[in-house]
């Protein structure tokens, strides 16, 4: 494969993933505005979903080249799954923690000063929604993967885009 056929597949790899988690994000994105908009507090955030889907698509493609181990391997899938899932959840969460503490270092005195500030401000909670919902996102993402590994590249897409099979009678069992 040459280095043009590497960028292009890398470029589509993180422009289909930047696609599904800017999706994700989105919706959070429309929780926190219309949650927001009950207490007549306005926010914004499109430019921080489209870094952030950015972001967390480059992390999961790098996650993803992390052995979790030949017990894995021997389990079920959806132990994988769970792994996984967990383990970029972790990953994005000390993303989070570095770009909030990088943010605030200079208002608390430090970059070690502004993490442990953020641990007690109400700003925590955003986090902690964020979190799970990109985790929700990741899940998704995980269960996806397996299905792609298992049954094939694009199997969801043309299940899905095929018509139900018509229902079995009670003696076609």
């Amino acid at each position: 494969m040459s280095a043009v056929e590497k960028i292009k597949k890398e470029l589509g790899s993180v422009g289909f993933l930047t696609l599904y988690f800017l999706s994700w994000l989105s919706f959070l994105m429309l929780l926190k505005y219309l949650l927001l908009a009950d207490y007549r507090i306005e926010s914004a955030g499109v430019s921080e979903a489209v870094i952030g889907a950015l972001v967390l698509a480059k992390v999961v493609l790098l996650l993803e080249y992390v052995p979790l181990g030949a017990w894995v391997r021997r389990q079920a899938a959806w132990v994988d799954v769970l792994l996984r899932t967990l383990f970029y959840t972790f990953g994005v969460f000390v993303v989070m923690v570095a770009e909030k503490g990088l943010e605030a270092r200079h208002a608390h005195g430090g970059f070690v000063n502004a993490v442990i500030a953020l641990f007690g401000q109400v700003e925590m909670y955003h986090l902690w929604l964020s979190l799970i919902c990109v985790s929700a996102a990741l899940l998704s993402y995980n269960v996806l993967s397996v299905i792609h590994k298992n049954l094939g590249k694009g199997v969801v897409l043309r299940m899905l885009l095929a018509p139900l099979p018509a229902p079995k009678g009670p003696s076609e069992g």
